[in-house]
């Protein structure tokens, strides 16, 4: 096949699967005229079927399905043969609409849908079925993952009007907060530190402690951070360059992707009086885009490759519209602070990490694995500070792209598509990428609910699979530790909008039918279950109250004297660590069930088990599944935090504790085929907890997750009584 047909071939191909439809034509029907291309002409022919449906051009795609029927490929003329089926079969009511003055594009999706459906192949599946890796027709090449998917392509509005205005003080509010958390974390941080050399410093011989370090940091603090908002733009733009290969984009380019994103970038700055945002790439497959800078006229919008070669023009243009979103809301200029501060902090993670595995042998490895480990959780607890402020904000950015686009729909189909790219993007790598993890609370969707969501889309409709996140009644209490909303609920919001506006959305959400009273009923005591621990929080101040308060009536009576307690309110300590330690118990047998062969479900179960809309964590259902681990290697990897299943259905992510000096982790065994017993929880993010890993060779690894738990209950029984009855 000559280059040029080649190149032509691969972007009518890429057009397809990104929906833009008319340039698939203009770039397939040169190929699939031209017999002498072979395997491309019929390839071309295929594409054109499909993307002349979705035009709603069914006369051409109906009399290029003919011709295929007649195909030497067994393959191709089977798949003509069903397609041609369903299109004849929707030819009549189409001709039906057009009288009624309906436009046939809408019921050449009805058509297509069928097809999706019924014959497995859609605009995604179409190219991994029928193109192999070198571009030929290969009837052996076959990746059932994305069969299935299937897009609406929900129209946008025509005419609208604008939304309510939102209350934003709770952001401003929230922001405020933010920032106050990160100032008192860090002042608590650099204090511990300054303190700790000090201390060194005066029990060593012939040393004097530094008095400096023993003055209040608090205004340095203060002056350092507004210091670092003034100059975030342009110390970002050194290390995203520095450690992403970060590039400027020009709008030609841009253009070239999606015309109307410079449209709506100029619009919205115009109405604004803006300046337009600097446009930034960064080179990478995963979709991803956010936002930096400290004011409008310093902004920067990132976007990667991947997320420009995915999406398709309408869809990219919305992703940018909530970026003016973030810009607009000013809740980018907390961010960028975040980012400033944290970013250089996992690099050193990164970096200690990668001299250990280098370097470090026997006994000196030990120093590295401890600081790579406290490295990262600094990180951890860094960025955990504006966890709820990133969990927030998304709600008003997605607010303000579909009022600026007139086009939720297309923000709809955006939002999944960026989570099923992330996904594949971790499956084709094999582990989380270090970009991915350290601009996590950034990024349009979280890289951990991507992990499931978007590795099991074409097992089933997004309706199914977004069910838990719409429906679930205690969905929100268990996205506490995560850095996004969910999905669902987003998509959810976007759905409503599009209804106001009396479009069909992409999305059928807002249909789902509420739990019966019974499941609300049992959900309501599982969920009970759950947070024991938690509730023994209020449940001990009320137990201190009490003791209290009959010691105190017993001293009144003089029948028994123990002020020397009551006095020392440190018994109060005391009271909430055995009211822990009793709900830590209490919820442990519920958690960790045994595990019997006959009751345990297996991988090809789990877009069933993620779909189950009453589930909790605490339902902890046995599993056993069979899959490749992924993830990183090494010492980047020494607390456990990226560990993958990759079976043939989909990723999960999986939790292990480790036995002290136990001599073989899981991450050495990265990239082999595992077996993973243990029990599966459905929260915002799905996870395995482990009770084993067993290899093919025979190697297991057991993880003790009932083991610490006890010894965690144990413990706060132990220093609760000690504290409780010493005083």
């Amino acid at each position: 096949m000559p280059s040029h047909t080649e190149s032509a071939l691969e972007a009518g191909l890429a057009a397809l699967k990104q929906g833009n439809y008319q340039s698939a034509i203009a770039q397939l029907e040169p190929i699939a005229t031209n017999q002498s291309n072979g395997n491309a002409s019929l390839q071309a022919k295929v594409g054109l079927v499909m993307a002349y449906a979705r035009c709603g051009e069914l006369k051409k795609a109906i009399a290029l399905c003919q011709t295929l029927t007649e195909s030497q490929n067994p393959k191709v003329k089977d798949w003509a043969n069903v397609a041609l089926t369903h299109l004849t079969k929707k030819r009549k009511p189409s001709q039906k609409s057009q009288n009624n003055h309906q436009p046939a594009a809408d019921n050449s999706q009805a058509a297509t849908s069928q097809l999706g459906y019924s014959s497995t192949v859609t605009s995604v599946g179409l190219q991994n079925r029928y193109v192999g890796n070198n571009g030929l027709l290969n009837s052996s090449y076959t990746q059932p993952k994305e069969f299935g998917i299937y897009w609406r392509q929900a129209k946008r509005a025509k005419v609208w009007q604008p939304l309510k205005k939102p209350n934003l003080l709770p952001l401003r509010l929230l922001a405020a907060g933010t920032f106050m958390a990160l100032f008192w974390v860090l002042r608590g941080i650099i204090n511990f530190v300054m303190a700790s050399i000090n201390i060194t410093l005066v029990n060593l011989p012939y040393l004097e402690p530094i008095q400096l370090l023993y003055r209040d940091p608090t205004q340095l603090i203060l002056a350092l951070l507004f210091i670092a908002i003034a100059i975030s733009p342009w110390l970002l733009d050194w290390l995203l360059a520095y450690f992403y290969n970060q590039q400027e984009l020009s709008k030609d380019i841009l253009s070239n992707y999606s015309r109307e994103t410079p449209r709506v970038l100029h619009r919205y700055c115009q109405q604004k009086h803006w300046p337009s945002p600097q446009l930034r790439i960064l080179p990478i497959a995963a979709p991803i885009a956010f936002t930096y800078g400290n004011l409008p006229r310093n902004a920067r919008i990132v976007v990667s490759q991947g997320l420009l070669e995915q999406l398709a023009d309408d869809e990219i243009a919305t992703i940018y519209s909530t970026q003016l979103g973030q810009i607009t809301n000013r809740d980018f200029v907390l961010m960028s602070l975040v980012m400033l501060i944290t970013l250089p902090i996992y690099q050193l993670y990164r970096q200690i990490a990668a001299w250990a595995d280098k370097f470090a042998k026997g006994v000196f490895h030990w120093p590295f694995t401890v600081a790579s480990s406290l490295v990262y959780l600094l990180w951890c607890v860094l960025t955990g500070t504006a966890i709820l402020y990133s969990r927030f904000r998304p709600y008003h950015s997605d607010r303000l792209a579909a009022e600026v686009t007139g086009n939720p729909n297309a923000l709809i189909r955006a939002l999944l598509k960026i989570n099923i790219g992330i996904a594949a993007d971790i499956n084709k790598e094999e582990q989380t990428s270090s970009l991915l993890e350290s601009l996590n609370i950034l990024l349009p969707v979280s890289y951990q609910q991507s992990i499931s969501l978007g590795s099991i889309a074409g097992h089933l409709n997004f309706e199914s699979m977004l069910m838990w996140d719409s429906v679930n009644p205690y969905r929100r209490w268990l996205t506490i530790n995560n850095t996004h909303p969910l999905i669902g609920d987003r998509i959810r919001k976007l759905c409503l909008i599009a209804q106001h506006w009396h479009i069909d959305p992409e999305v059928h959400i807002t249909s789902q039918q509420s739990l019966s009273e019974k499941t609300l009923q049992v959900t309501q005591q599982s969920f009970l279950l759950q947070i024991a621990p938690f509730l023994s929080i209020p449940v001990g101040c009320v137990f201190a109250g009490l003791i209290w308060v009959g010691w105190q009536t017993a001293f009144t009576l003089r029948f028994i004297n123990l002020k020397w307690i009551y006095e020392d309110l440190s018994f109060v300590t005391g009271c909430l660590l055995i009211c822990f330690s009793i709900g830590v118990i209490i919820r442990m047998n519920a958690f960790f069930p045994d595990i019997k062969p006959s009751s345990v479900q297996t991988d090809h179960q789990l877009p069933y088990l993620l779909t189950n809309p009453s589930s909790l964590p605490i339902d902890s259902i046995p599993v056993q599944f069979v899959g490749r681990l992924i993830g990183r290697p090494g010492l980047s990897n020494f607390l456990s935090q990226d560990l993958i299943l990759q079976s043939s259905t989909g990723l999960v992510k999986l939790h292990h504790v480790s036995w002290l000096g136990q001599p073989i982790n899981p991450q050495d065994l990265v990239g082999r085929q595992i077996i993973v017993t243990g029990w599966f929880r459905r929260g915002a993010t799905p996870w395995i907890d482990i009770q084993s890993i067993q290899t093919q060779s025979g190697k297991t690894i057991h993880s003790p997750h009932p083991i610490w738990s006890t010894v965690l209950a144990v413990a706060a029984q132990a220093w609760g009584a000690y504290i409780f009855l010493v005083g």
